[in-house]
């Protein structure tokens, strides 16, 4: 895994769980098949094709306004980096950016 070739999910302007879902579904490429819930989310991260550096930015506003959820999708998060480090890794982006955007 290296952190220079991250996958970014930028959350800027998700307001709820499904553009959530959405900018997962997107960010990584997750199948046709994903339900968009939390247990999809969990089977679909810890059955990566292949290693991933999440770097997850713009989640402040989402964590503020969806307190419940965030916890719940950091959770999802977690575990699926514990059951799989080799696979999986997660950041979150304290700044504004990522990659030298300021």
């Amino acid at each position: 895994m290296r952190l220079d070739d991250p996958v970014v999910l930028d959350l800027t302007g998700v307001e709820d769980k499904a553009a959530l879902m959405d900018r997962c579904a997107d960010a990584l490429g997750l199948p046709d098949w994903f339900g968009r819930n939390w247990d999809a989310l969990a089977d679909c991260l810890t059955d990566l094709p292949r290693p991933v550096a999440l770097v997850v930015t713009g989640w402040q506003g989402y964590a503020e306004a969806r307190p419940r959820e965030w916890r719940t999708a950091r959770e999802v998060f977690a575990t699926a980096a514990d059951e799989n480090p080799t696979r999986l890794s997660v950041l979150l982006s304290l700044g504004g950016g990522f990659g030298g955007s300021s």
